[in-house]
């Protein structure tokens, strides 16, 4: 069941661990106990009639429904500030322990080079951007694009970026450090073949290793040419672990209706936004409609409630009173538990 709760959520919760005292046997007989919580994380933007991002709402103007069961949040924030405890669904997960088998030992360590000390307040932001023989005419534009979103991300987030033709380089890991970011991204040079699908799963893997919120914003200037990987598949685990995509495309991707279709399903299953943008002004101002978005929404979170499906399971929120009623809100269409 994807986000998979960290350590470090676990501890901000106030939710402690105990050991056996020290000279206390533990009998090889007794039944092994695990722990086993999972919380579900959701980013969800709300914006009225006009488009305007709708702010100030509070946790009781929210109701949350998983296979049209009411969830009951254990968390909830609004834009990069820190996520407030809500109620003693903590406690009620803590309490559901199964007895199981101890899980086996990894013989392999996640690889960890997005993560640089995470935090729970504000947004991880992975940037994904097109360095294929696609961008020869307009490198610079997009870098200068991109760069100009780096600088005016809030404070409290972080940032990673990534380039992607044939194989995805990370020119700078998740950092909160924008000058760094800056930096890896003038790295970068154009390549060769377009393998998006490929790299943007390994890049969902990376932000899936990291707690809190995360987004992925993609940067296409062309079709993919040489993926292995099936866009469903880059779907289905961005709904897993509940990372949104956003996708500024170019005119270039625009003049191919199946990128287009993909990038709209990618985007809307996922809660974030695909921009068709036929200009490089409109490509700018779609990463500055991405920033005020990130300080906008909401981001709540729930134990699920028992739920004897084993497959996808629906997510649907709601606004609860006449007056918001009328707003249209955006986030993952469900996910599919761990089993």
């Amino acid at each position: 069941m994807g986000p998979l709760l960290s350590l470090a959520l676990l501890l901000s919760m106030g939710i402690q661990f105990e050991r056996p005292a020290v000279g206390q046997e533990v009998s090889s007989e007794d039944p092994l106990f695990r722990v086993e919580v999972d919380l579900v994380l959701l980013n969800v933007a709300i914006t009225d009639r006009r488009g305007r991002y709708v702010r100030n709402l509070q946790p009781s103007d929210f109701r949350v429904y998983e296979d049209g069961i009411q969830q009951t949040l254990a968390t909830f924030a609004e834009g990069n500030e820190a996520p407030r405890r809500l109620s003693a669904s903590g406690e009620r997960a803590v309490a559901a322990i199964t007895p199981t088998t101890p899980a086996p030992v990894a013989t392999e360590a996640p690889d960890t080079s997005a993560a640089a000390e995470p935090s729970l307040v504000g947004t991880n932001v992975f940037v994904l951007f097109d360095t294929s023989n696609f961008m020869y005419r307009s490198f610079v534009y997009a870098e200068d694009a991109i760069a100009d979103f780096i600088r005016g991300l809030d404070g409290a987030d972080s940032v990673a970026v990534y380039g992607y033709s044939r194989n995805l380089t990370r020119h700078a890991p998740l950092t909160n450090n924008r000058w760094d970011a800056i930096r890896g991204l003038r790295l970068a040079v154009a390549g060769d073949e377009t393998a998006l699908y490929n790299c943007l799963l390994l890049t969902l893997r990376d932000a899936s290793t990291v707690p809190g919120r995360k987004v992925v914003i993609v940067f296409s200037n062309g079709p993919d040419t040489a993926s292995a990987v099936a866009p469903d598949d880059v779907r289905a685990l961005a709904e897993d672990e509940g990372i949104p995509i956003y996708v500024i495309s170019t005119k270039e991707v625009n003049k191919d209706p199946i990128s287009r279709n993909v990038f709209r399903r990618l985007t809307q299953s996922t809660g974030g936004r695909a921009f068709f943008a036929r200009s490089w002004q409109r490509q700018a101002e779609a990463f500055t409609e991405i920033r005020e978005e990130l300080g906008s929404s909401y981001t709540l979170t729930y134990y699920p409630q028992p739920n004897p499906n084993r497959g996808w399971r629906s997510i649907s929120v709601e606004l609860i009173s006449d007056a918001l009623s009328k707003h249209r809100i955006r986030t993952r269409a469900g996910y599919r538990p761990r089993l």
